[in-house]
């Protein structure tokens, strides 16, 4: 028991002395701290007493700087001052001498304007005295003569002017054709269509002149039904094999033509194998009109052609004039305009339409007496055309004035189209007859000086004397014409009579 004690009391003495060691320890450690702590401290008041009394002697140096440097600059600005100032002084004694000046120039201008006012009523009095003796002299007012040299300058100046419009109208006219002659030939010389000439035949061989019985029939039945289906006239003669057909129609032409010589192969000809033979070729013509239509149409890559429009090209494909294929014509009219269209920048699309569709009244089924040209316009205003296409249609033979130029484009395009070599056929003697006898009905009325027979004899051109013939007169002696060529003269289309007169002056100059 006392050995347990023992040994308690000596764990608790342990433990006492254990922590006052390690308390004496710690209070050591902090009083070495705190020593550091006091020393470190002082050192950092040290370098910052160091260090501001540094900042204070760099302040005091930039001040220094900043001082020296205002200084100089106002030495400079007062340097600057006493020299504007000295400029300024300067420049107010120039003023005030240019004042002296200016005092002594306006004094020596009323001298001068006290001389100047007496020399002009000396020169007015002379003026008046000479007025007074030119007027004497030449025996004219004042007014009167101021009038004269008003005239005089007048007509100096407006013979000039006219002559200076002479010149430019000159050079500008044989631009203007030098120009037209290279657009032309260029579009002529760039041309490649078709220029074979396509005849509607109007007769049909037979094998024997035999067959002219059986065509004719037992009391002409067979002639009767041919002529009622297609609308010709079927004209059995003495021709040796040959029945020759006439119609004014090209299609009915046509058909009847395909019909009968299909008959005279098949040897069977009685009214009901006719009829059967006429309907079947009348679909196959009304095909081959819907595909030559559209065949032109996509040639030239013409769109919004509406379907009445492709059967009336069509029909131009049997049709001929002078000789030449119209729907060949119209054609090549197109082409021709679009390449002169496109020479000189205008609408091209416009200008091919307007060439193809030109002739377009030549394939309408009518009754009417109206010519083509009003035909077609008509027809191309009911399908919604545009005007400019109708106008370039109207144009073309000159019935309208042409009012875009493409419509002018036409004109030469369907001139040149026809005027080209074998374009079209016609006896040169008939030609020349119609010509002659054009001219002569004109210069046969009293008042007509000279008569020309243009545009291939479809408009006749009559120069009157201006002094014989008024204004009235002139429009009597155009309808006069058009009556006697309606009587004596037979021509196809129309002819327009146009009556020039007119006023001519004539001076020369030596």
């Amino acid at each position: 028991m006392n050995n347990i004690l023992i040994i308690l009391l000596g764990c608790v003495v342990g433990i006492i002395l254990g922590w006052l060691g390690r308390w004496l320890y710690a209070k050591f450690k902090l009083t070495s701290v705190e020593q550091r702590a006091i020393r470190l401290n002082e050192e950092a008041i040290k370098e910052a007493e160091a260090k501001s009394k540094e900042l204070l002697l760099e302040t005091r140096d930039q001040l220094l700087k900043e001082q020296q440097q205002q200084e100089r600059e106002a030495r400079e600005r007062r340097t600057e001052l006493q020299r504007l100032e000295r400029r300024l002084l300067q420049k107010e004694e120039n003023l005030e001498q240019k004042q002296t000046d200016l005092d002594g120039i306006k004094k020596q201008l009323g001298e001068w304007e006290v001389n100047l006012s007496q020399q002009e009523e000396e020169v007015a009095a002379k003026e008046g005295n000479l007025i007074v003796e030119l007027e004497r002299i030449a025996g004219l007012s004042a007014d009167e003569a101021k009038a004269l040299i008003m005239e005089s300058l007048y007509n100096d100046a407006k013979r000039d002017a006219q002559l200076m419009i002479n010149k430019i109208e000159q050079e500008a006219q044989l631009s203007a054709d030098k120009k037209a002659r290279e657009v032309v030939v260029t579009s002529i010389q760039r041309l490649a269509t078709e220029v074979v000439n396509d005849v509607t035949v109007s007769s049909v061989s037979l094998p024997s002149d035999e067959m002219k019985g059986r065509i004719i029939g037992r009391e002409g039945r067979n002639i009767r039904t041919l002529e009622t289906l297609t609308g010709v006239d079927v004209i059995i003669d003495d021709t040796p094999e040959a029945v020759v057909i006439s119609c004014f129609d090209p299609v009915r032409k046509e058909i009847a033509r395909v019909a009968l010589e299909r008959l005279v192969q098949d040897g069977r000809i009685h009214p009901s194998r006719i009829e059967e033979v006429v309907n079947k070729v009348t679909k196959e013509v009304s095909g081959i009109i819907a595909e030559e239509g559209e065949k032109v149409i996509f040639d030239l890559g013409i769109h919004n052609v509406s379907p009445e429009m492709i059967r009336a090209l069509g029909r131009l494909h049997f049709r001929t004039s002078y000789g030449q294929n119209v729907l060949t014509h119209a054609k090549e009219v197109a082409i021709i305009s679009g390449m002169i269209a496109s020479e000189i920048g205008a609408d091209r699309e416009l200008a091919v339409r307007g060439g193809l569709l030109h002739d377009i009244g030549k394939g309408i089924e009518t009754e009417s007496d109206a010519n083509h040209s009003e035909l077609g316009a008509d027809l191309a205003r009911r399908l919604g055309e545009d005007p400019r296409v109708i106008n370039a249609i109207l144009s073309h033979h000159n019935d309208e004035e042409p009012k875009t130029i493409e419509a002018v484009i036409v004109q030469i395009a369907d001139a040149i189209s026809a005027a080209r070599p074998g374009a079209r056929r016609e006896t040169l003697d008939n030609y020349i007859k119609r010509l002659e006898s054009l001219e002569k009905i004109a210069e046969s009325f009293t008042g007509v000086e000279k008569a020309y027979a243009i545009q291939a004899g479809r408009e006749l051109r009559i120069l009157v004397n201006n002094e014989q013939v008024t204004d009235e007169g002139a429009k009597e002696i155009a309808k006069g014409i058009a009556g006697r060529i309606e009587a004596e003269l037979r021509y196809p289309g129309r002819i327009k009579v146009t009556i020039i007169r007119e006023t001519r002056v004539t001076e020369y100059a030596r």
